[in-house]
């Protein structure tokens, strides 16, 4: 119980954290939001290991769970985040959304394959939807466009312009995908027989990694110039942003170390019923809401849960017929 809690407010953060992305990398670059990011989230997450007493067990991991841990933060931090913002830049958060439902396909079969963590029918009814969901939301894309090219050809200059760009955000929303899905397996692997606090000093050792790898990156003299030319409005969504999405990645390390990946990353997913909500409030001339738009992420979130869901706790609170009852114990491996 205490994951799911852990992981639905996790889920919420995260879903206010990508509207101010979109926000951010309306006016601002993505090495820009990369470098604030992590600017603040490794002091904040150092600074709650302190408060909550973590900080010493920073020092105490095994050489194995150091390696997972900066892995773990090394491809989630650093490259799930930045294919993130570039495609959110790209096409806009709530079309992001659905392909990065993939990670949640990825991390199951990671888990499967090095967890030992099964497969059941509910699941693989899960996956079907999640598939489905990019399917059935491109099918608006091309009204879309041309309802964005037909406004922007009403605004005046001091108004942003966007117009999606399909290819980069498709690849880079894949490639977050990707980082996303793979790192909860390296952290659960790391953290999955410690506790929450201990989860923390997980987290300040993963930002720790994915910050190195940035600080290599923005060091050449003229990435340093072009991020320190970074304007107020940039700063400020960039600055909310990294505070959101630290609090959202503490809240996934703890729920990672009390509750496995099959239950922590599906119900995460619905951070896209928080992400449509915050889009509406902050970025609703930025942000597509057409009707195959909202369907498919509608069919990835349903996906989403139908992965989550327990064959346990379908079983004990429907009266499912003898062959659906044996049906739903199949279990692969």
């Amino acid at each position: 119980m205490l994951g799911t809690i852990l992981s639905l407010t996790s889920a919420a953060t995260f879903g206010m954290n990508a509207a101010t992305i979109r926000r951010g990398v309306l006016t601002g670059s993505v090495i820009q939001g990369m470098s604030i990011s992590l600017g603040l989230g490794l002091p904040f997450f150092l600074i709650i290991s302190i408060v909550v007493g973590s900080f010493a067990q920073i020092w105490e991991f095994s050489t194995k769970s150091y390696i997972l841990l900066a892995l773990g933060g090394a491809i989630h931090f650093a490259f799930g985040r930045y294919c993130n913002y570039r495609a959110t830049k790209a096409m806009g958060g709530i079309l992001v959304r659905p392909l990065q439902q993939f990670s949640v396909i990825l991390s199951l079969a990671l888990a499967i394959l090095f967890l030992g963590e099964t497969l059941t029918p509910l699941r693989i009814c899960g996956i079907i939807l999640v598939l489905l969901g990019p399917l059935i939301m491109m099918r608006d894309h091309k009204n879309f466009t041309g309802k964005m090219e037909r406004q922007n050809a009403e605004k005046t200059l001091s108004r942003i312009k966007f117009v999606p760009n399909y290819t980069e955000g498709i690849i880079f929303g894949i490639g977050s995908a990707l980082g996303f899905g793979v790192s909860p397996v390296f952290v659960r692997a790391a953290i999955g027989d410690l506790n929450l606090t201990a989860a923390i000093a997980g987290g300040v050792v993963s930002y720790s990694a994915a910050a190195f790898v940035i600080l290599l990156i923005i060091l050449q003299p003229s990435r340093m110039r072009h991020v320190l030319a970074m304007s107020i409005t940039s700063i400020r969504w960039f600055s909310f942003s990294a505070v959101l999405i630290a609090i959202a990645q503490m809240l996934r390390y703890m729920a990672l170390a009390v509750a496995p990946v099959s239950v922590v990353t599906p119900i995460q997913q619905t951070t896209t019923i928080f992400q449509v909500i915050f889009a509406w409030i902050f970025n609703r001339e930025h942000e597509p809401f057409g009707v195959w738009v909202l369907l498919g992420i509608f069919s990835s979130l349903l996906g989403a849960i139908a992965l989550s869901v327990s064959t346990n706790f379908i079983l004990t609170y429907f009266n499912l017929p003898e062959f659906m009852v044996l049906l739903a114990d199949w279990r692969w491996p």
